[in-house]
């Protein structure tokens, strides 16, 4: 039989450390405040079919939030973790950089629009338009270019929001987060509307394609 003492002392051991894993899992669900913010993260989690917890170990490591959308659409393109597409990026590696390295093509960035959407899309969407399929390997963007392209996949796709549209609302300068947040109320507004006018009978489509995307 064991002495007391040594089972009081696991006792307590055991006490000390369970308040601090609760607060842990509690600190994890809490840690973005802005609620603008924190419905831009559940967003991208939802696209991409990843936890909040992987989105908050993100955030923290001081990825810009019009970035995060990056690191897990490349994750999923090179069929990597999140952290290894965050390192990559921390060594001081730029997103053309990190898609080279995983021998992918720029044609994964590419969505089509129906005008020229002028800046901050024009120039890097005329390299496209310029060149044939078989020569846009060829293209080397910027990491503005990059980080305007998936979150215009990540935010048409996901809402079902022409392209068009949300170059509209970047070319007024608009974050993504705030872009975001504007296309969700309308889609709330929209939906609410439906239904208070009886309309709701059917399923109305999110148009969510849990990252696989139209384009």
């Amino acid at each position: 039989m064991k002495p007391i003492w040594i089972v009081s002392l696991a006792a307590i051991v055991l006490f000390s450390f369970a308040p601090q894993i609760g607060r842990a899992d509690v600190n994890v669900g809490l840690s973005i405040q802005d609620g603008e913010v924190r419905s831009f993260y559940l967003a991208v989690g939802d696209y991409y079919g990843v936890p909040e917890r992987s989105l908050i170990v993100v955030r923290e490591r001081h990825i810009p939030d019009d970035e995060v959308p990056v690191v897990f659409f490349l994750a999923r393109e090179a069929r990597v973790g999140p952290d290894v597409i965050v390192n990559l990026r921390l060594s001081g590696k730029s997103w053309m950089d990190i898609t080279l390295h995983y021998g992918l093509s720029p044609q994964i960035f590419y969505v089509p629009l129906a005008v020229d959407p002028g800046p901050p899309y024009g120039k890097a969407w005329g390299y496209y338009k310029k060149h044939p399929r078989n020569k846009w390997r060829e293209i080397r963007l910027a990491d503005a270019d990059v980080v305007n392209f998936v979150n215009l996949k990540f935010i048409s796709n996901h809402y079902g929001y022409s392209p068009d549209q949300v170059v509209k609302m970047r070319s007024g300068g608009k974050k993504f987060v705030a872009i975001h947040g504007e296309i969700k109320k309308g889609k709330e507004k929209s939906k609410a509307k439906a239904e208070s006018t009886g309309k709701s009978g059917k399923k109305e489509s999110k148009g969510k394609s849990k990252g696989k995307g139209k384009y």
